[in-house]
């Protein structure tokens, strides 16, 4: 239980801070392609540090590390509720992305070693993605009602007390994992590689649509978080003690459903910074209108969740992961063709299949990550695939970024609205593809099945640029 509210409060901060970046905005008098740093320094920090987190959790004991993740992102959330400026904000953001690091692999991976693998482990984590979408809900909500009636400050405050009190029940609640002494050796050298060569990447990507492709911060960056990679499966090939074991990697279902979690990262986060601004500035809706109008999203993402395991167990975890993407498809085309008539009716059915199919997918990645995996390397697993969900959205802000910003920049918000959330949408269609090539049946009925379902995305994307 205790793991649940944790998962809750770490995508309540996520959402409630979506809700609020108009208000940062306007307060602290800055642009859209400079707001996303609120959410890309947080995912910088985190998708870079994932790895050694969930290593350093493995090592050093699972509870041990989600009793400091806590700590750290608490006071990284009160202190930026103090923020004077877009720069103390951002570093605040990149502090929680640390401590997030260190809590979301460790509470994944304290879930997947006591609970043995099979159906219980499936439905706990079906528990636990349901779990994260009435966060979401109530992320969108909740920070409406702060924004509106306090300011944007309080969606960071709010935080506080729920990590403080998690941190002070967990040695109660949560079981130890100390490995024996003798194994606590950390690769410090792959550690340092990864970690920066994941945070260049993601620079790199978020840096791109601001200073242009071609541009000298872009192509530095790609070539030293290239340079940085490789230098780490170096290293990696010859420790006799590795953060990331490379053989873990051959495993089909972990390299797909890491490729997986970062699509469905792109398309969640571009549409969560297109949206909440639509509905604000397009729309003219207040901050507490704006969580509420979303919030249906969250309530069919959480059945999907909640009941994916059932469904799962039906057809199977490749064709529900090609399912479940092709519906995040299908409610983000939905969303993009339908913004121009200004219908909310029309936008509650995007939110429908958005929030199934994004929900869901997550639910069945996770499975898909943890499938297979020594207990010992728990940590690891739950770290590369948190690692690839932000990653992703560290992708999908940026480029949604980049489609808004130019867009307003010409007079011309609708259609850049329509365009980012076709460009989330598109990214939910690799995420299908990539779990049919990877994960999927062969079987007549489901290659029927995933062709009738691609045919339908084709058609509502082809009618939305039209």
């Amino acid at each position: 239980m205790l793991i649940l509210v944790v998962s809750f409060m770490v995508v309540l901060d996520f959402s409630i801070v979506n809700v609020a970046l108009a208000s940062i905005e306007r307060e602290l008098h800055v642009g859209a392609t400079s707001v996303q740093w609120v959410i890309t320094a947080y995912a910088i920090a985190f998708g870079g540090l994932l790895v050694l987190g969930g290593r350093i959790g493995d090592l050093f004991g699972r509870r041990r590390m989600f009793i400091v993740g806590l700590v750290l992102f608490s006071a990284a959330s009160l202190g930026g509720g103090f923020a004077g400026n877009i720069g103390v904000l951002v570093a605040a953001r990149a502090l929680q992305g640390i401590g997030a690091a260190l809590l979301a692999p460790a509470a994944l991976s304290l879930i997947t070693t006591t609970i043995p693998e099979g159906p219980a482990r499936t439905r706990a984590l079906g528990f636990y993605g349901a779990t994260a979408s009435v966060g979401f809900v109530a992320g969108l909500v909740l920070g409406g009602i702060l924004v509106e009636f306090f300011d944007w400050r309080a969606v960071l405050w709010v935080n506080v007390p729920i990590g403080l009190l998690a941190a002070a029940l967990a040695p109660r609640l949560l079981p130890a994992s100390i490995p024996a002494r003798s194994r606590r050796s950390l690769d410090f050298g792959g550690a340092l590689l990864v970690t920066g060569g994941v945070a260049a990447s993601v620079y790199a990507v978020s840096e791109g649509p601001v200073r242009g492709w071609s541009s000298a911060q872009f192509i530095l960056a790609l070539t030293l978080s290239a340079a940085l990679i490789s230098g780490f499966v170096a290293v990696e090939l010859r420790h006799p003690s590795p953060l990331v074991r490379l053989g873990v990697l051959r495993l089909k279902s972990l390299r797909t459903a890491n490729l997986v979690t970062a699509m469905i990262g792109a398309a969640s986060a571009g549409e969560l910074l297109v949206v909440p601004l639509y509905m604000q500035l397009v729309l003219h809706y207040s901050p507490l209108v704006t969580g509420l109008a979303i919030a249906p999203q969250g309530v069919f993402g959480f059945f999907g969740a909640a009941r994916g395991s059932r469904l799962m167990r039906r057809i199977g975890l490749g064709r529900f992961l090609v399912l479940t993407q092709a519906s995040a498809a299908i409610g983000l085309g939905v969303l993009g063709a339908f913004l121009d008539l200004r219908s909310y009716p029309l936008l509650v059915v995007g939110f429908a299949f958005s929030g199934f199919g994004i929900s869901a997918g997550a639910f069945g990645a996770t499975v898909a990550a943890t499938r297979g995996i020594a207990n010992s390397e728990q940590g690891v697993a739950s770290g590369l695939v948190n690692m690839s969900r932000q990653v992703g959205a560290a992708i999908g802000v940026a480029i949604a970024a980049a489609i808004v910003g130019v867009g307003t920049s010409s007079g011309e918000s609708l259609p850049a609205d329509r365009d980012a959330m076709l460009a989330s949408a598109a990214a939910a269609v690799i995420a299908s593809l990539v779990a049919l090539l990877g994960l999927g049946s062969r079987s007549r009925e489901g290659a029927r099945l995933v062709a009738m379902v691609r045919r339908a995305t084709y058609r509502f994307e082809s009618e939305s640029a039209a």
